[in-house]
């Protein structure tokens, strides 16, 4: 298992698409900043990084690897852009199980 956070700047292309959709978004961990992946495990390449203090949407959410960060250990992936996924063992979303649908 790796760990979810690294380096670089984080991005806010899709906010327009965030504010139109009325999806609903959530703060990362205090203190990381967190790897996005081009799908849902660590076996995927790193995109970019969000910065810390960055918030999230979740348009889908779907299984992958397991990571353990500081909302437990858990399987989820949470799709925050079109193909762009970050664990959501470092996404505060209050459960750990599914908030948004299954990605398709």
């Amino acid at each position: 298992m790796s760990v979810e956070h690294a380096e670089a700047a984080g991005g806010g292309e899709n906010e327009s698409l965030v504010a139109e959709s009325g999806v609903r978004t959530y703060a990362t961990a205090p203190g990381v900043r967190l790897n996005v992946r081009s799908g849902p495990g660590t076996d995927y390449g790193i995109i970019r990084v969000l910065t810390e203090g960055t918030r999230v949407p979740i348009f889908c959410q779907t299984p992958g690897t397991t990571v353990t960060g500081p909302y437990g250990t858990t399987k989820i992936w949470d799709n925050i852009n079109n193909g762009e996924f970050v664990s959501d063992a470092y996404v505060h979303t209050g459960t750990d199980g599914y908030v948004a649908s299954r990605c398709s």
